[in-house]
């Protein structure tokens, strides 16, 4: 279907390349592109879905977004209320999805949405919709702390009709489907954030050597300069947790615990080492002029998109478990 036939770890050799890209929304739009929204229709979707939807999205035409999060649903998607109720030979869609990355130019979207009234893990399929349909509706493009590069925007959808054949896999498999998904999508996010820390570091050593305060560079003080040794070895601890996972990934293993440890220390480490360091800007840290500041921004999404630190944690209880039993 146009792509190159390697495994995964090649996606997240890219991925940590792109952390070189001097913002995050670029990246994060790729990854939605390659590793969100079309895992589901290359491992289950038919080869029709996969020429329509597949090739052009892989060859660069098309733009794909993915429809998950909703207002009331963002990490716990189990409870999300978009419905698609079977008429004939179509879906009918109702509902409405939110901080969708990438929304307002998208072909097509990966929609996660409720064909049943079953029980909340085997009611939901995900269907490629595409976003010129009569009944799509791009409510706004959202404004927001950092990301500000990609365009994040709330959908509504108002008796949208999409024929059946448009489902990926089988009815009722969705939130499998989307799970799955989500050990790709989360080791994506860390390989993308190891670069820009290690670039905010050596920004941070090289700013300080040169700022003098009290007569000497800031970099000369020992708390700075054993805070960015600390800060520096827990990237290349995080960057030894990303490769274990990934490996045990390609040989055909469940790592939904690793991905999500891997997820929650990113997301915890980020937040440290752009917070650490824009401190030792001083006040140029606080302005728009350097790049520390857009990272300290950018960067906060990590704790929150894609599953946040308490939802993380809540996943390795259960690998572990340490939750309580009813």
């Amino acid at each position: 279907y146009g792509g190159m036939g390697l495994d995964f770890s090649y996606n997240i050799a890219v991925a940590e390349e792109l952390g070189n890209i001097h913002c995050a929304g670029i990246p994060m739009a790729i990854g939605v592109q390659v590793g969100m929204a079309t895992p589901a229709l290359t491992r289950f979707g038919s080869h029709e879905l996969k020429k329509q939807f597949l090739v052009p999205t892989i060859a660069g035409d098309f733009v794909a977004c993915l429809g998950i999060s909703e207002t009331g649903a963002g990490s716990d998607v189990s409870n999300i209320k978009t419905t698609a109720v079977r008429k004939g030979d179509e879906y009918v869609i109702n509902g409405g999805k939110m901080w969708i990355t990438s929304g307002s130019q998208a072909d097509w979207m990966c929609l996660l949405a409720n064909t049943s009234e079953g029980p909340p893990h085997r009611n939901k399929s995900l269907i490629c919709l595409p976003m010129n349909l009569p009944g799509i509706h791009i409510a706004k493009k959202i404004d927001k702390l950092g990301m500000r590069s990609s365009d994040t925007t709330q959908i509504f959808f108002e008796d949208v009709r999409v024929p059946c054949k448009n489902l990926i896999g089988e009815e009722g498999k969705g939130f499998t489907y989307q799970m799955l998904q989500f050990q790709e999508e989360r080791l994506w996010a860390v390989a993308t954030a190891l670069t820009p820390m290690e670039t905010i570091i050596q920004e941070t050593i090289d700013y300080t050597r040169q700022r003098k305060v009290f007569g000497q560079p800031v970099l000369h003080n020992q708390t700075v300069h054993f805070r960015l040794a600390e800060l520096a070895t827990e990237v290349e601890l995080l960057r030894s947790l990303l490769q274990r996972a990934v490996a045990l990934y390609v040989e055909g293993n469940d790592v939904t615990k690793f991905a999500s440890m891997a997820k929650l220390k990113a997301g915890r480490l980020t937040r440290e080492v752009t917070d650490s360091c824009l401190q030792f800007w001083g006040g140029m840290g606080f302005t728009s002029e350097v790049l520390v500041s857009r990272f300290y921004r950018d960067l906060r999404l990590m704790s929150i998109g894609g599953g946040t630190d308490e939802t993380m944690l809540s996943i390795i209880c259960k690998y572990m478990d340490t939750l309580p039993r009813k």
